[in-house]
């Protein structure tokens, strides 16, 4: 499929979120990070502020949840507008019961996988999922370095999901930019989100742009385009 550029709003200006959210209106998605310093030892936002990015800005919002009780919350970013929710496995009680809430309520199911969390285990949860992040930094805070050693992971996930013959997209989050994006997209990477990045640029928008080409180059030479990037 198509290489998607998620720019993540932890990078942007939060006191004009509104206008941060217009200056990427080229991009796939908007990634917001969600963290509530028990998960994750940072404090960032939450439903009121997912659902007032909601209306002002119609690129789709893919909420990536680092919390805890992601089974309790997650329905209420949807209620808010996410049309994307992420959960994380190492905080869920019953994961695929969630994905199928998320699901059912009308959102794309993503499930996230820290640095050091395997992906076989989770094999057979794959096909309850529209999406598999794979953290290439450790989550919290924005602006770390990428992780190479996640390249392997990347590689073994996309061979799992071409085994189960899935239309499963995967994604990678953390230290994504110019210079590391080729080499998730090589691996098997096919939506990126991308926070410093993007909106340290002096032209996000551009940034976007240029960023989606690098990957689309890779993507296309290593046979990765070929479904859609739309529905389940």
């Amino acid at each position: 499929m198509a290489a998607q550029i998620n720019p993540s709003i932890l990078s942007a200006d939060f006191s004009r979120l509104a206008d941060e959210a217009k200056a990427v209106e080229g991009a796939d998605w908007l990634h917001v990070d969600v963290m509530d310093n028990h998960f994750v030892p940072n404090l960032t936002l939450g439903v009121p502020v997912v659902e007032s990015l909601a209306k002002a800005t119609d690129t789709p919002l893919d909420c990536h949840l680092m919390i805890e009780d992601p089974d309790r919350w997650a329905p209420g970013y949807i209620e808010a507008g996410a049309g994307s929710v992420t959960f994380h496995v190492e905080a869920a009680a019953a994961p695929v019961r969630l994905a199928r809430e998320i699901r059912a309520k009308g959102a794309r199911a993503s499930m996230a996988l820290r640095p050091a969390t395997p992906i076989e285990p989770y094999e057979d949860l794959l096909p309850e999922l529209d999406m598999l992040l794979v953290m290439t930094v450790e989550p919290g805070f924005g602006g770390q370095a990428f992780l190479d050693i996640m390249l392997p992971k990347i590689r073994r996930t996309r061979e799992l999901i071409a085994k189960h013959g899935l239309e499963l997209w995967l994604q990678v989050d953390g230290g994504v930019s110019a210079s590391t994006i080729e080499r998730c997209a090589e691996a098997g990477a096919d939506v990126f989100v991308a926070g410093s990045a993007v909106y340290g640029a002096e032209d996000p928008a551009k940034a976007v742009q240029e960023l989606r080409a690098l990957a689309e180059k890779t993507t296309g030479a290593t046979g990765l385009c070929g479904h859609s990037t739309t529905g389940r």
